[in-house]
């Protein structure tokens, strides 16, 4: 029912941006810049030819995505540098520098045109900063890197420096607002832990939406044995496959700098659960079927047993490819560097977490009536999940405990990746970045915000019925400035949604009323209620 209800509201913002956009792009000279860091798999990848010098997208794309990424992005971990190396010779992974860093997050398959939005990143954010003032390459830039590396590469942290120092530059010596999301969250910590007077000189805010501070357990957990899918729907035949991803996460420090974080005093601590079959004790040859528990550092035997036979075909040649205890000693390192990490005096930090949506957190292979025989075949179960709150990916207790003095942490309702086009974190960005004049509704509480919106949802549920109502309202500018002679306008919306056996019958209506002001703005307010019945 919710979702009828955003399709009304989504439309109406589609329409307000249509009606305004014959306008020239607003600039502010005056805003102070802000640079964009992506989260793991947020960065477009090109493979480069050494001979031709030819590049070539291989993350993301969509047509023949699983060969160009078996072949270009597959890689061994090099103990010796931290650095992981792609499997192919002939070619060099890099990211493009276009648009001022931001091409290689906006939008990560720019050639995809149905189902464009499966791939949107930071698109949503982009657009709506450029429409405050910000403008690409003066005050508003992005930093795309190679996900598959560690957090705190050497490489990785020397071209983040360097980027710091030239948006400071490109600003006219500006100090910069940083903007992290998910694992780039991570990546700035480790930054900011080795190179904290650098940090210090070039940066005075940073933002960080849906961090795992602690790791994401239980999503990291069935990654590791069964690999991930990054779109869902019908891309997935086109897209790479989840077999193909999980033998390139297995050589990423990144994936296992992401899990549980073993010395964190967790509410619940996140566990590992296996229905085994094993031997009866009685000695007449039955078998018995128990649950056994692994807390986060006695699971490592489980993935050390479940991958010591995990093989990948590269180009005819077999390769090893088993939990890699090498890469686990650096990620051990790294979360030592991330808990020794100190927020600068003159820096303010924000924490931005998602919120009400079932995380996982735990994870549970096998059921009493099919239980696990062998280990080595893990990776061919399903995992089920014990779920916490969190974004979906991020449990909030990881995300909240980012062990920094914060301005502000605010629990958002939403999704892990959707979190970012939220017209409630825009809000509050506003607010942190100093854009326009200030929220007359922003009220920070302790370490918590509470803000108020103009965006206001009430629901009800009673005998089989669920009602709920949404109120919104903008303020949009207008060319004539005369309009305020013109009357009030109003409109009606109205969506629905056939019953079937997984969804309820649901119906929404909205009223959207246009108040012409003198002052050459308009202001919209949307009225909306829908109601389901339950099957």
């Amino acid at each position: 029912m919710a979702i009828l209800l955003e399709e009304i509201i989504r439309s109406v913002e589609a329409f307000l941006k249509l009606k305004n956009s014959n306008q020239k792009p607003y600039v502010d000279p005056n805003l102070d810049p802000v640079l964009l860091v992506p989260g793991i798999a947020g960065s477009i990848l090109n493979a480069v030819d050494h001979e031709t010098g030819h590049e070539e997208r291989v993350w993301v794309r969509i047509f023949g995505a699983d060969h160009e990424f078996r072949t270009k992005m597959w890689s061994r971990f090099d103990p010796s540098t931290g650095k992981t190396i792609s499997l192919d010779p002939k070619t060099s992974i890099v990211v493009p520098q276009e648009r001022a860093g931001l091409l290689a997050i906006d939008v990560l398959d720019p050639d995809l045109i149905v189902g464009r939005e499966s791939t949107y990143y930071f698109h949503e954010m982009i657009v709506e900063m450029l429409g405050w003032g910000f403008e690409e390459g003066k005050t508003l830039f992005g930093f795309g890197y190679d996900f598959r590396q560690s957090n705190r590469l050497k490489e990785t942290l020397d071209e983040f420096a360097k980027k710091l120092e030239s948006v400071y530059k490109a600003s006219g010596g500006k100090k910069i607002n940083v903007i992290s999301h998910s694992m780039g969250g991570l990546l700035v910590k480790c930054f900011m832990s080795l190179h904290s007077e650098v940090f210090e000189k070039y940066v005075q805010n940073w933002i960080a939406i849906a961090a795992p501070f602690r790791g994401a357990p239980g999503y990291i957990t069935s990654t590791l044995l069964n690999g991930m899918s990054f779109v869902n729907g019908w891309e997935q035949n086109f897209f790479v496959s989840k077999w193909s991803m999980h033998q390139l996460l297995i050589e990423c420090p990144s994936i296992y700098e992401l899990m549980c974080c073993p010395y964190f005093k967790w509410e619940l601590p996140p566990v590992l659960e296996l229905w085994r079959e094993k031997q009866s004790s009685n000695g007449v040859g039955t078998s018995d079927v128990v649950l056994e528990s692994y807390r986060s550092l006695e699971s490592l035997e489980v993935f050390t047993k479940s991958l010591c036979e995990n093989k990948a075909d590269y180009c005819g040649e077999c390769i090893d490819l088993p939990f890699n205890w090498k890469i686990m000693d650096w990620a051990h390192e790294t979360k030592r560097v991330l808990a020794s990490a100190k927020l600068p005096s003159q820096v303010k930090f924000y924490n931005i977490y998602g919120t009400n949506m079932e995380t996982p957190h735990s994870v549970c292979y096998g059921n009493e009536k099919m239980p696990i025989k062998d280990l080595t075949n893990l990776r061919y179960f399903q995992p089920t999940y014990i779920c916490v709150d969190g974004d979906g990916t991020v449990p909030v207790e990881s995300a909240m405990a980012d062990g920094l003095e914060a301005v502000a942490r605010v629990g958002v309702p939403g999704e892990h990746r959707g979190i970012l086009n939220d017209h409630r974190v825009f809000r509050m960005l506003k607010q942190w970045l100093n854009v326009g004049e200030p929220d007359p509704f922003y009220n920070p509480i302790n370490d918590y915000v509470i803000l108020p919106t103009t965006f206001e949802m009430e629901k009800h549920h009673e005998n089989g019925v669920e009602v709920a109502s949404v109120k919104e309202s903008w303020d949009i500018i207008t060319e004539d400035n005369n309009n305020g002679d013109a009357g009030t306008t109003v409109s009606s919306i109205s969506v629905s949604r056939p019953g079937d056996d997984q969804n309820p019958q649901a119906e929404a209506r909205a009223t959207l009323t246009i108040h012409p002001q003198n002052d050459g703005t308009q202001h919209v307010e949307l009225n909306a209620v829908s109601v389901s019945v339950d099957a």
